[in-house]
């Protein structure tokens, strides 16, 4: 019996190990499905060291982000770059898509928003001829037609050539 006993113990602890790896793959499903914005990082020389840096969003159907001046009520999207002695940013981060506007009852306020995909576009121009790399964080508000996400801050970083 208590070869028996041992055996039973392990099927326990096999069968209890299996429903955790199955909880945490319904875990992991449920954190993908409500991620519905990819951000991806990319530098475009422009000029003589000088970039263009796009930070863009694509979007699954149905869900959008709000712009920098969004209205009264959601997070807008807002990007901060962490300071680089090597790179100086020219002016103010550009959006560029398609722009949509609507009255929300919920806010109380007609806001501004993007669907499907935006690219947000920083001009930088290098100091010196020398790789570096642009580090900063996003933070942004995604919502559907039914829910919004809480505001997330994600960090980013963009390799400049600087040939």
């Amino acid at each position: 019996t208590f070869v028996v006993t041992i055996n039973s113990l392990e099927v326990m602890k096999k069968t209890f190990a299996f429903f955790l790896f199955v909880l945490g793959l319904s875990a992991m499903a449920a954190a993908q499905m409500e991620s519905p914005v990819k951000w991806s990082y990319t530098a475009k020389k422009i000029g003589d060291k000088q970039y263009e840096l796009h930070m863009t969003a694509s979007l699954s159907d149905k869900w959008h982000i709000y712009a920098q001046d969004a209205g009264e009520g959601p997070e807008p999207t807002a990007f901060t770059f962490a300071a680089n002695p090597l790179v100086k940013l020219e002016g103010k981060v550009k959006e560029a898509g398609k722009l949509e506007k609507s009255y929300d009852p919920n806010f109380k306020s007609t806001l501004k928003y993007y669907s499907n995909k935006v690219d947000f576009i920083q001009k930088v121009k290098l100091k010196s001829s020398v790789a570096t790399v642009v580090k900063g964080t996003v933070t942004f508000m995604v919502c559907d037609d039914h829910k919004c996400l809480p505001p997330k801050e994600i960090p980013f970083s963009i390799k400049v050539e600087g040939k």
